[in-house]
């Protein structure tokens, strides 16, 4: 899918499917694909990706017809512009815990190109944009799409203010973080991780807002449908790293077994 049927496609909440994407082989571009995928995850935060390699990425994708997610490396309103400059049909800025961060971000994403005291003045409400910039503003911006990574106990105690927001389009869990944030790292069946999944989902849904969850780990799938079920309807499902790291842990693992030899080659799952 293109950005703009992506767009579409939450506002009347349906789902959307997509996977992480951290290789930058030209060779993935038909891999994926032949995957029925409606949107690629390239990440940013945790891989380095320069911004060279990352235009090139989002233009190779965005010309297959699948929409480009970037997530960026830090709360940053420059590089959420820098960014969809490259050719990303939406960011996703990791660890958010305020609503001022996501008003912050809203302004690179959604009114580019105006910067400074300028947009600072219409984001705060102190000032209108004149019609005509108005009007170029809309349409220069109106298919990027805005998500914020809620992975921690302050930003789902402040998730009522960072729905309000305008200009949020997606609430995306951090299963990993959030874990660690609640004390049960990587418990992903815990019922206290369980619970405030299940409590973001529902707020985000009743407020109007597309919310997913990026799940990569053991038992994965199951969760995800579930969380569909309950109303997450963009669906990150694991990535090239995880699926080729599970894949060959298995592998090895029963080579190994049915080759006689018992050494423990200390396979563990990629969490990003």
């Amino acid at each position: 899918m293109d950005a703009k049927k992506i767009k579409e496609t939450l506002k009347n909440g349906n789902r959307v499917y997509g996977t992480l994407i951290v290789s930058t082989s030209p060779r993935w571009l038909d891999v994926i694909n032949m995957l029925g995928l409606d949107f690629v995850f390239i990440d940013t935060e945790h891989i380095a990706i320069d911004r060279d390699q990352l235009s090139w990425m989002c233009h190779a994708y965005n010309g297959k017809d699948l929409a480009t997610i970037v997530r960026i490396p830090s709360v940053d309103p420059n590089a959420a512009a820098m960014a969809i400059e490259g050719g990303a049909n939406g960011v996703v800025a990791p660890y958010i815990e305020e609503a001022e961060e996501v008003r912050a971000l809203s302004g690179a994403v959604k009114f580019r190109p105006v910067k400074g005291k300028k947009l600072e003045q219409f984001l705060n409400g102190e000032k209108e944009f004149e019609p005509q910039l108005d009007a170029y503003i809309r349409n220069q911006n109106e298919d990027n799409l805005l998500f914020a990574n809620i992975e921690s106990i302050p930003a789902v105690n402040n998730l009522d203010e960072i729905l309000e927001v305008p200009g949020l389009d997606v609430v995306l869990v951090g299963p990993h973080d959030l874990t660690c944030s609640l004390g049960v790292p990587e418990q992903f069946d815990s019922p206290i991780f369980l619970r405030e999944v299940e409590r973001i989902i529902k707020k985000s849904r009743k407020a109007g807002i597309a919310v997913g969850v990026h799940a990569s780990y053991d038992g994965a799938l199951e969760q995800q449908m579930q969380w569909a079920d309950l109303g997450a309807n963009l669906i990150i499902h694991s990535g090239d790293i995880n699926r080729f790291s599970q894949a060959m842990r298995d592998d090895m693992s029963l080579l190994r077994s049915k080759l006689g030899d018992t050494i423990d080659v200390g396979f563990s799952d990629v969490n990003i």
